[in-house]
């Protein structure tokens, strides 16, 4: 499963340069002015864990091969945008199918750097991209609910339907996401969520972007990000789009000096995706062999059959067993003939409840 996560937010905020930094490759636009990126740019970027490595240093293989996350970068929206304003109406649809939203706000001050609301208001500016979105997923639901009533005159079965997708509709336009929606749990609703990729019925990240002034300790703009978001129920970071840029191409060493000579212990790609994991209940488990070591992507309560599913849907299909091993004990024994030899390799069946860090051999008969 790879992770996806669109990034949105108003122009000049610093969207393009956290692309940058996080896919380690200037290949997103970044200038001084609104609306520098105008095509939608996406990046395979892999999630940083330092268990793969550990891992490799044992049983030397052919190659490393870490779980992915597909970055999503569209336009800067403005308000007006779902009427037409601006360019990033044009993209939203870009962003329809990721799994996560990373929603990044301005908060540092520089003259230097313009706002198109020439002032920073951390919730003004979030209230404008959130009303964008809904409006924008408005738009889908009035196409859907013409569509029903139409359906409806032949067949009463759609009734019900029809007013769950006009209570639906009603809660959008009285500005909230389709994330708080009450009745987002029904049979009907969770397969209509799933097929029209609502925007705001997507988990949110909030990301606080700040100067280097910024990394140590937060100011009033962070922490009403992060106040904001806690109403929300949904997670902040807070970051440094411009450091964090700054940190591409360095070596190893010079990397964490850099880090270190800001008091930060942990980049911003790597912030940004555990804040995701944990956001999407997502765990990563590993295969370990000559050939590869290799991190895989499954939400966390997935059983075995499912998590080899990951792997090749013949190999849950004809699941008979899977042999696993913590990667703490694999990591202190050594080898996986040494786990067997010590009684912690285990023979797990099908209602083996995953777990983050688990080394996995699968046998399946198809």
């Amino acid at each position: 499963m790879a992770l996806s996560i669109g990034i949105v937010g108003l122009p000049n905020v610093g969207k393009s340069t956290l692309f940058n930094a996080l896919t380690k490759a200037q290949n997103a636009e970044s200038a001084n002015y609104a609306f520098c990126t105008i095509e939608p740019n996406k990046a395979v970027v892999p999630v940083p864990d330092v268990r793969l490595g550990q891992l490799a240093e044992l049983v030397h293989p052919g190659r490393i091969v870490n779980s992915t996350v597909d970055f999503i970068d569209i336009a800067g929206l403005v308000a007006g945008a779902s009427k037409g304003e601006g360019l990033g109406n044009k993209f939203l649809s870009n962003i329809r199918e990721t799994q996560a939203i990373l929603h990044v706000v301005r908060c540092f001050d520089d003259d230097d750097i313009i706002h198109v609301e020439n002032s920073i208001d951390p919730l003004r500016d979030i209230e404008t991209i959130d009303t964008e979105l809904i409006l924008s997923d408005v738009q889908i639901i009035d196409g859907r609910l013409d569509r029903l009533k139409k359906q409806s005159k032949g067949d009463k079965n759609i009734g019900p339907k029809l007013v769950e997708v006009q209570n639906l509709l009603e809660h959008l336009n009285t500005g909230n996401p389709a994330l708080t929606f009450a009745g987002r749990d029904s049979d009907f609703m969770i397969e209509f969520l799933r097929e029209t990729s609502l925007i705001t019925s997507k988990k949110v990240i909030y990301c606080a972007n700040v100067d280097e002034d910024g990394l140590s300790e937060d100011n009033e703009y962070v922490k009403t990000v992060r106040e904001f978001a806690a109403q929300r129920n949904a997670e902040a970071v807070k970051i440094s789009a411009r450091m964090e840029e700054e940190l591409v191409g360095l070596e190893d060493k010079e990397y964490e000096e850099f880090l270190a000579s800001y008091g930060v212990t942990e980049p911003g790609l790597d912030k940004i995706i555990r804040t995701s994991f944990h956001t999407l209940g997502l765990i990563s488990f590993f295969t370990a062999g000559e050939m590869e070591v290799k991190a895989w992507t499954i939400h966390a309560g997935d059983k075995a059959p499912r998590a080899a599913g990951a792997i090749h849907t013949d190999f849950e299909r004809g699941f008979i067993r899977a042999e696993v091993i913590a990667c703490a004990d694999y990591l202190k024994r050594g080898s996986e003939a040494a786990c067997r030899t010590a009684g912690v390799l285990r023979s797990e069946g099908k209602e083996y409840l995953m777990k983050d860090g688990d080394v996995v051999h699968f046998l399946f008969n198809v």
